[in-house]
């Protein structure tokens, strides 16, 4: 791209400038000796067409909905329209999280996306002893399709999309969710959404497994095949980078690990039959924004390259829908601080503006008051108007990847993928993510990245505005806060007991027994079975408790 000629003149230019710069420093020395991205990648003083000069336009970025995607997955990206704005949202029972869904949607958010509670995301019932102090704490409880039904009551699912945030027991909430499309007149083929369904993150960083990795793998093969068929505009998975960021990695470590997980994906999927041709489209994934906003922007477009570039090459798929990189975005929840919460709404915006600046298909801002409490409404509408002010008045989205060109984002762009690579090079070369799992590799990896960053904090290194430096003596002030009233637990203990005394016990006794054998039959895929199990108003613990008995139980192999 650049003329070799005069890319020597800069260079001898730069020698140049660079002596002028050694003598003004003995006036006015820098901050500090090092300057670093939030990934340790060192920083130089400034970024000359030198520095990508091996960069060939139509190779390394393309133009923008064309492989390698690097400048976005759609040819006009935000001029034809805007990303889908969400808002994760779920607490206490399904009528209140119902009241939360209708309010934002009246605030103009154009997507729902679904937080559970613990006790769910786990696989218990309400009135599970498991569930004791957990129910409705940090999501909407659902033990039932009668939860779900109330849940979604009065939205129109052929209209909105649902993401939803639950993994080992992906399979039995998305049958609910079909179910309830079902009764509203609604067929499968109409529904766009997406579910997690990440099970490799969380036997990495989140911790909300269930089953051994054989099993939950097959869950999720399960879901790829049957969305093809009959649920085609369904994001079957959202391979999340999001929640191995919240446990303490670096950009780097989020993108490799995050596409070595998806790459075990595509090969289970592949070894069961499917074409990545086809499941590929489907595909999508889920990536943290944090505050080193130039850094962020730069991971965002090479992960989309080297996604495409993983998916021709190793894979061979040839659908270039099969190859693009669509991705969800949530700002940093483990940057929000609770001294100073307003502060929070900055770093919000930062990290939100860099996502779209990054190309995201879709985004959470975070409430400035989570480091508190559950958001409240006027948290979760000031952190929705922060998307809107970005769509509308920020000019940022009238024109395509409009950082591209510049030789640091380029630059860095390029040394993200590299690290990245070699990343995913060691984990081939282990045997795959699996094994890296096993090993616990990962798993160190990210708690090393985690203890580095916080010494950073502790001596001052790395500073948190309002926590280790400019902090303020802050008063008890009466802030709204967010609680789950305690009788909650009561309430949903007392649905579900009605609900089972006064369904079809022996139809909920004959479905779980079909999925029983189903189970134990490798070669079913099990998704029918769950829908039928749901209609049957089994609850999620019983579907749960079937699968348990056939596939076991993960034990965690603790990392120190």
């Amino acid at each position: 791209m650049f003329d070799p000629e005069r890319l020597k003149a800069i260079e001898a230019e730069k020698e140049k400038w660079d002596q002028r710069v050694q003598k003004s420093l003995q006036k006015a020395p820098e901050r500090k000796e090092h300057f670093t991205t939030g990934s340790g990648i060192p920083v130089e003083r400034v970024y000359l067409p030198n520095h990508v000069k091996d960069l060939d336009y139509m190779r390394d970025l393309g133009m923008p909905g064309e492989y390698p995607f690097t400048r976005g997955v759609q040819n006009t990206m935000y001029r034809g329209r805007f990303w889908t704005m969400r808002q994760y949202a779920g607490f206490a029972t399904a009528e209140e999280s119902n009241r939360r869904y209708r309010y934002l949607l009246e605030q103009g958010q154009t997507g729902l996306s679904v937080a559970f509670d613990l006790p769910t995301q786990i696989g218990y019932d309400s009135d599970h002893p498991m569930a004791r102090g957990e129910v409705g704490k940090v999501g909407v409880a659902i033990d039932s399709l009668k939860d779900m039904e109330i849940l979604f009551d009065g939205i129109p699912l052929d209209k909105v999309s649902t993401s939803m945030t639950i993994n080992a027991p992906a399979a039995i909430l998305w049958a609910m969710y079909i179910a309830v499309a079902e009764k509203q007149g609604v067929k499968p083929e109409e529904l766009s959404g997406t579910i997690q369904n990440d099970i490799l993150k969380e036997y990495i960083a989140r911790g909300t497994y269930i089953f051994p990795p054989k099993p939950s793998m097959r869950l999720i093969t399960d879901i790829f095949e049957f969305g093809s068929q009959h649920v085609p505009k369904w994001n079957t998975i959202s391979i999340s980078g999001y929640h191995i960021r919240e446990a303490g990695s670096t950009a780097v470590q989020e993108v490799a690990f995050t596409l070595a997980d998806a790459i075990a994906y595509v090969e289970a999927a592949i070894k069961k039959g499917l074409d990545p041709n086809v499941f590929g489209e489907r595909l999508s994934f889920f990536f943290n924004a944090h505050n080193d906003f130039l850094e962020e922007i730069a991971k965002f477009r090479a992960a989309r390259r080297l996604w495409a570039k993983i998916m021709k090459e190793r894979f061979k798929v040839t659908n270039p829908r099969a190859m693009m990189l669509r991705f969800h975005t949530q700002t940093g929840g483990s940057t929000l601080t609770a001294q100073q919460p307003e502060n929070n709404i900055i770093r919000v915006t930062i990290q939100a503006l860099a996502a779209v600046l990054g190309g995201t298909q879709s985004l959470h801002t975070n409430s400035y008051d989570e480091a508190l409490c559950l958001p409240t409404e006027e948290s979760v509408r000031i952190a929705l108007r922060t998307q809107q002010i970005i769509a509308y008045e920020s000019g940022v989205t009238e024109t395509i990847d409009p950082l591209a060109g510049s030789y640091y984002i380029e630059w860095l762009t390029n040394e993200i993928e590299r690290q990245a690579e070699e990343y995913i090079r060691k984990i081939d070369e282990m045997g795959g993510m699996l094994v890296a799992i096993e090993k616990g590799y990962v798993q160190q990896e990210i708690q090393d990245s985690a203890y580095q960053y916080q010494k950073k904090v502790e001596n001052g290194e790395a500073v948190v505005v309002g926590v280790n430096k400019f902090q303020i003596k802050e008063e008890n002030v009466n802030r709204k806060i967010l609680k789950v009233d305690p009788a909650v637990e009561e309430l949903q203990r007392k649905k579900l007991k009605e609900l089972k005394e006064q369904r079809d016990n022996l139809r909920v006794k004959a479905v779980l027994e079909d999925l029983r054998k189903a189970a134990m039959d490798e070669s079913v895929n099990l998704m029918p079975y769950f829908i039928e199990a749901v209609k049957a108003y089994a609850t999620e613990g019983e579907i749960c408790g079937v699968l348990r008995e056939v596939f076991g139980e993960y034990v965690e192999n603790v990392v120190l």
